[in-house]
């Protein structure tokens, strides 16, 4: 995510130490609603759009709506990548005094496009390996399914399992969050696009 994520953080005083180290049956409602309701959204922001609104760029170095969904669905697979890695190391609670943003605080923030960011060179969309929306969207239906019922069956300690990212310390449940808030993140860049006034009618 970058410096600019956490000058924000530091601008806007996001604090907030989470007291809970266990993964509540609220946690997991909370974290399967996000994972559904995201990827529904993503779906539904692509749905019968025509090839010329799928490739429509506002400018050369803008993406399109398809390049988005390219995006998405390979920071998916990154992202889910970084927590089974975290996920593997012992479990380090006492970096949670580290931990300075709520969950709710760490949606928000990765939600919110107005803080810019650039995307690491393997999720840019020239470099995703998709060759079609069908194949990108196939892709992330299959690993979003997964992560869902993970989060639905996990007894593992998340909470426990602390991370540095560059913006600052997380646990690995809002890790998880992370996850779907991206695709917020990226749903939002589609819609943006779509409001254009050169995007295609059809």
């Amino acid at each position: 995510m970058g410096r600019s994520l956490l000058t924000l953080l530091v601008i806007t005083g996001l604090a907030g130490t989470i007291n809970n180290n266990s993964l509540s049956t609220k946690d997991k409602k909370k974290a399967i609603s996000l994972m559904k309701e995201t990827r529904d959204d993503a779906f539904r922001s692509t749905k019968d759009l025509s090839e010329a609104q799928l490739n429509f760029k506002a400018a050369p170095e803008k993406w399109s709506v398809k390049e988005c969904m390219y995006h998405i669905a390979s920071a998916e697979k990154l992202l889910w990548g970084m927590f089974e890695t975290s996920m593997k190391e012992p479990d380090n609670p006492e970096k949670r005094s580290e931990i300075k943003v709520t969950d709710d605080q760490l949606v928000k923030m990765i939600e919110d496009r107005t803080v810019k960011a650039q995307a690491p060179e393997p999720i840019q969309p020239k470099n995703t390996g998709y060759s079609s929306l069908n194949e990108a969207n196939e892709d992330f239906k299959k690993t979003r399914l997964e992560h869902i019922k993970y989060i639905k069956n996990s007894t593992e300690d998340l909470r426990n399992h602390v991370v540095q990212l560059p913006f600052g310390w997380i646990d690995c449940y809002q890790l998880f969050l992370m996850i779907g808030s991206h695709t917020n993140r990226h749903t939002q860049q589609i819609n943006e696009i779509k409001t254009n006034p050169g995007f295609p009618v059809k």
